[in-house]
């Protein structure tokens, strides 16, 4: 079986002259080149295909696939995860992980927000601000945690994310409403521990690969600095054993609302009464072999990154009735 790998090289991009905070979310060569020996060791004949305006031009040239392993993650807009997906779909070529409306579901926190807490999953309290009129009429109690809608990988989130009173407020949603061009979403904030659960599957057969809690130093937020130099500033370790059944049923009960499929990560964070929210879903997560959350907390739980990627190609195929 022939599978095309389609991928965001970061470099690629800064070639071209993007910035550095365009291309936070794109992968490294390493990235790419651990998942195109994984695929190889299960057999798989792969072809880089590469970004969107690679794939177009390959499509266009005639060049086709029997299947598609996709993390690209895209550029603009508040669809861009749902570009390749949705492009493959018209030439109906099957692809590794969910479709282009669970994408762009997931990537606008609010709607994923909306979703999950219309299945029974606890989420904290929260509104979508595209005016600033629209802040008076919140109800919501400070402190907030504020945050674009539409990002990946912390971008926009800074240490003042948390804000205190109503000027504060106002100041940071001018600024994200500015520099993002899109609504911020703002939430009660959340002060208990914080996690992020791997899934693997789908609707009933969805299950959790793992968990671990996201210690940030010094109180920071999990933004894309403190990301890119986790060594420096975040903490790992297994989830409690005391609360990693909790965790783990918030998590997959967000997964299977939000219709999501193969693999990906869901974040939670603990609420003043320690009841855990559903944060976010990831249903594009990183696969970097050493430096991504979900092959982390996967090898945390004795799941070893061939056996995570074998067990992601599994739930594809099965669910896609394809032999490989």
């Amino acid at each position: 079986m022939k599978v095309g790998i389609t991928f965001d090289l970061r470099s690629w991009y800064l070639d071209h002259g993007y910035s550095m905070e365009e291309t936070a979310e794109f992968d490294k060569e390493e990235t790419i080149a651990g998942i195109e020996s994984a695929l190889r060791k299960m057999g798989f004949v792969t072809d880089r295909i590469g970004n969107i305006f690679e794939l177009t031009g390959k499509l266009a040239a005639g060049e086709r696939w029997d299947l598609v392993f996709n993390i690209s993650e895209g550029l603009y807009g508040d669809g861009r995860e749902s570009v390749v997906p949705a492009l493959l779909d018209q030439y109906r070529i099957p692809y590794v992980f969910s479709g282009p409306v669970i994408m762009g579901l997931s990537l606008n926190k609010y709607l994923a927000r909306i979703t999950v807490e219309a299945s029974g999953v606890p989420v904290s309290p929260g509104i979508i601000i595209s005016d600033l009129k629209m802040i008076d009429d919140s109800g919501l109690v400070y402190p907030l945690f504020v945050k674009p809608v539409s990002e990946g990988t912390g971008i926009g989130i800074t240490s003042k994310s948390k804000v205190h009173n109503r000027e504060e407020l106002i100041s940071l949603v001018t600024f994200l409403i500015e520099e993002y061009k899109q609504p911020a979403l703002v939430e009660e904030y959340l002060p208990g521990r914080e996690f992020t659960v791997g899934i693997t599957g789908s609707g009933d057969e969805a299950t959790a690969v793992g968990g671990m809690e996201v210690i940030c130093k010094d109180d920071l937020p999990y933004s894309v600095y403190v990301k890119e130099n986790y060594e420096n500033f975040v903490t790992y370790k297994p989830i409690d054993p005391e609360l990693r059944d909790e965790c783990y049923s918030v998590a997959v009960n967000a997964w299977k609302a939000l219709m999501a499929v193969d693999g990906g990560r869901v974040d939670l964070k603990g609420d003043r009464n320690g009841r855990m929210c559903f944060i976010e879903a990831n249903p594009l997560a990183g696969l970097n072999p050493v430096h991504s959350d979900l092959p982390i907390l996967a090898r945390m739980s004795g799941v070893e990154y061939q056996e995570l990627m074998e067990r992601i190609m599994n739930f594809a195929l099965k669910r896609l009735n394809l032999k490989h």
